[in-house]
């Protein structure tokens, strides 16, 4: 008997009398799975990882229209140095000839804050987190310098402070409002699901649509507006002729569109609080900030955390309303990195083009990166405990 197993175990043998030579069929089931999924990695190579590293060939070259196609020459880093040192240092950091002294105590505020929580961090984080945290620190010195020169010292700024604006002063703003109006509709209030769908429709309209109704809405002279502004003595201003002003119209524009985003977020988040917590609290006394504060805050951070990343990296890429609205202007107050981008790619310097594409992707993986670690990562470990 043991031989009659010993025998059935060896290779050639069956059972049931056939060949033990693999069919088609199973040679497919087993690479079935390289087979699904195949189509997807390829799509993705072609159409995403292949132009990425192409890019890379544009930025480090000086490319040139020619009659059989383009021709590239290789300067190596010239398209980079240039928006830090060359001609075009002024339009992408802003003018940073003289740092005041507001500008260097904020600097140096800044900087030995920076420092310190490297130095803490040498204590709780291994070799590998230093290194992200040593970029983060970096990132920050340089925007804190880039800020204090330009900013602080009332020197015109350049693009990339220009999408930090819209980034984090936008996305605050619309995190509040967002948030405020989705906490109102989570409560037994008339008409409640009226509201929602009122606060969702500027999601549904296009980019393109959005810049031109702002525009005449934000038209002080015609717009809808004027009526009230001119009951507060404000006629002849013109937000498009202010830097500052073209700025904030812009980011309140841009605000319009993009807080139903994080409304409609937030609601389903609070929505799915368990009301019987919040009713135990209310016995107890606790007033509405308190029940705020301690249990439903709480629970939807780690959704708050995860939308708000979402949002600023699509803050980063805001393009159309700056060139409907304004065309970038006046001057390049509202010219954000990516229109910055299109620009130069318009007149057909394509090595510069995309090496400011390369430093908006650097510049959104640092911020981003660095957030999703020390703040999402963070508030889902204290949610956990």
């Amino acid at each position: 008997m043991a031989k009659a197993n010993i025998t059935s175990r060896q290779p050639g043998f069956s059972p049931a009398g056939l060949s033990d030579v693999e069919t088609w069929g199973e040679w497919f089931d087993r690479h079935a799975r390289t087979f699904f999924i195949a189509p997807a990695v390829t799509l993705i190579l072609i159409f995403a990882i292949f132009p990425t590293f192409y890019s890379i060939v544009f930025a480090l070259s000086r490319v040139k229209f020619a009659a059989n196609g383009l021709n590239f020459r290789f300067v190596g880093f010239q398209n980079f140095a240039k928006q830090f040192f060359g001609n075009d240092q002024v339009h992408f950091l802003g003018k940073t000839e003289a740092m005041g002294t507001f500008g260097w105590l904020f600097f140096l505020a800044v900087t030995a804050a920076v420092l310190w929580w490297l130095y803490r961090s040498l204590k709780i984080t291994t070799w590998v987190g230093m290194v992200g945290r040593f970029i983060s620190a970096v990132m920050a010195i340089a925007i804190a310098w880039i800020m204090g020169a330009s900013l602080l010292s009332g020197n015109p700024i350049g693009t990339l402070l220009t999408t930090l604006f819209y980034v984090f002063v936008g996305c605050a703003l619309q995190f509040v409002i967002g948030t405020g109006l989705a906490f109102l509709c989570s409560q037994p209030i008339m008409g409640k699901n009226f509201f929602r769908v009122i606060f969702f429709i500027p999601l549904m309209v296009t980019p393109l649509g959005v810049g031109y109704a702002m525009k005449m809405v934000a038209d002080i002279t015609k717009g809808p507006f004027e009526p009230l502004l001119r009951g507060f003595g404000i006629e002849d201003w013109v937000w498009s002729a202010s830097p500052w002003g073209a700025r904030f119209v812009m980011m309140i524009c841009d605000s319009w569109q993009w807080i139903p985003f994080i409304f409609i977020c937030m609601l389903a988040a609070l929505e799915n609080v368990p009301r019987d917590h919040v009713e135990a609290a209310q016995v107890d006394g606790a007033s509405s900030v308190q029940i705020f504060r301690e249990i439903i805050w709480p629970q939807i951070v780690p959704v708050a955390v995860t939308v708000l990343l979402i949002r600023t990296i699509e803050a980063f890429k805001i393009v159309d309303l700056p060139n409907i609205m304004t065309g970038g202007g006046p001057g390049s107050s509202t010219e954000s990195m990516t229109l910055n981008s299109v620009y130069i790619w318009r007149a057909n310097d394509i090595g510069t083009s995309a090496a400011v594409a390369y430093l908006l992707l650097i510049l959104t993986v640092v911020i981003c990166a660095s957030f999703f670690n020390y703040v999402v990562l963070g508030q889902l470990r204290k949610a956990r405990a």
